[in-house]
């Protein structure tokens, strides 16, 4: 099976997983179509975004995408037109999208503020999907992405097992990863990231135990 036709078909299964359990879910592929219409420069993260390198694909609550500094305003402005029940609240390093009656977040556009984000753009995947195309991360920067939290002073256990749990997956399901490209993409995290995450890599593909 090709690549982008893993993808594809993770976006799909997630996408039908959240809808099943949140029938009100925004889709993500109705996202991109805004974003696309709109001339947005955006990557597809979260859930929906990295669960083709996990080959777990799973339910999430919200839309995921990172976007391109000088189209943030642009893009919310788009998502807010088409999607009229959303209200913004913006935060320092991400603007949420949430529902006006209960509050639950429904899409969030990260902002390009820090310099893992900074670089997401440029590590991508290109895949086509019912007549839209869009980028997701790369392998390394998908595991980047979760590596991240992984290691935050602010995040909660409970979130931090999730990521661990998605970060194993992606580990033991892909043999291919470019570990000096890794290295960089983990020294943006935090100075010396790099090497814990490689090393990360080599404790899940031995069955250690990764401790959080």
């Amino acid at each position: 099976m090709k690549l982008r036709d893993v993808h594809v078909l993770s976006l799909g299964t997630s996408t039908a997983l959240s809808s099943y359990y949140m029938p009100n879910a925004i889709t993500p592929l109705r996202v991109i179509e805004v974003l696309n219409e709109a001339r947005i420069s955006f990557m597809l993260v979260g859930a929906h975004g990295l669960g083709g390198w996990m080959k777990k694909p799973r339910a999430t609550q919200d839309v995921d995408v990172v976007v391109a500094t000088k189209h943030q305003k642009k893009a919310i402005n788009a998502l807010l037109k088409a999607f009229s029940r959303l209200e913004v609240y913006d935060l320092p390093v991400v603007t949420r999208l949430r529902d006006r009656e209960t509050k639950e977040t429904a899409i969030d556009v990260i902002k390009q503020n820090q310099p893992l984000f900074r670089a997401a753009l440029k590590k991508a995947h290109i895949v086509s999907s019912e007549g839209q195309t869009y980028k997701i991360p790369s392998l390394e920067l998908a595991l980047a992405l979760k590596f991240a939290p992984m290691v935050s002073l602010y995040r909660s256990d409970e979130d931090k097992y999730q990521d661990a749990h998605d970060f194993i997956y992606m580990v033991k399901s892909n043999a291919d990863i470019d570990l000096e490209t890794l290295a960089e993409l983990g020294d943006l995290v935090y100075p010396g990231g790099g090497k814990e995450i490689v090393e990360r890599v080599r404790q899940v593909r031995v069955g250690e135990k990764l401790n959080l």
